[in-house]
């Protein structure tokens, strides 16, 4: 039986036999038109559990125009959220202030640049970190704690800060590219696990082999 279940709301079971109730798997309890969630993606906080889409994304309406899309086995920290297309205010004119978004005939900058927050498969991060509207993170990245991400991060780059800046890669562009070819977050969850050892001490060979 695979160690991960993708059904569970709750994947953490400490030692002691007690079930964490602050991480949750994102996929099984948001429902939200203009939120697309992979499996195994994670997210750790202590609000209610009817709350994770307005905590995670809290801009992010029913009737926004742009997505929130998010891959598979992500890790996202308590504390950290998503500013998406629909909080940015007018900048164009005299005043920013939002003067439309009081009345519900008037909701909504419809002319506002609208850009889809795409986060990768892989990506990891950290607590406290603010990803703003439009960003593309790719695959194996990580974000630093207390980040603030304004601009996109290429697939297995480490960022940090605020703004957050490329602190290094990961691995050099070759070893990127296999990487990305091989998308072992594609394999079943019985092969993924078969090959633990080697996805956790970065043996691209032997993944290559499997």
């Amino acid at each position: 039986m695979p160690l991960l279940d993708p059904t569970l709301i709750f994947p953490v079971t400490h030692p002691d036999g007690r079930v964490s109730r602050t991480t949750v798997y994102l996929k099984n309890i948001i429902d939200h038109p203009r939120m697309e969630i992979g499996d195994y993606s994670y997210y750790t906080h202590y609000g209610k559990l009817a709350e994770t889409a307005e905590i995670l994304a809290p801009y992010l309406f029913t009737g926004s125009h742009e997505r929130l899309v998010i891959g598979k086995f992500v890790q996202i920290a308590r504390g950290s959220y998503f500013v998406t297309s629909s909080a940015n205010h007018p900048m164009s004119g005299i005043t920013t202030y939002p003067f439309r978004i009081f009345k519900p005939e008037t909701f909504g900058y419809n002319d506002l640049p609208v850009k889809d927050t795409v986060v990768g498969h892989d990506v990891w991060i950290g607590h406290d970190a603010v990803i703003m509207p439009g960003v593309q993170i790719g695959a194996g990245a990580i974000i630093a704690a207390s980040s603030v991400v304004t601009r996109n991060v290429p697939p297995y780059a480490v960022v940090g800060g605020n703004p957050a800046t490329l602190i290094r890669m990961r691995y050099t562009d070759e070893i990127i590219a296999e990487l990305l070819d091989l998308a072992w977050w594609d394999w079943p969850i019985e092969k993924i696990e078969a090959n633990l050892q080697a996805l956790e001490t970065g043996d691209l060979e032997a993944l290559k082999k499997a």
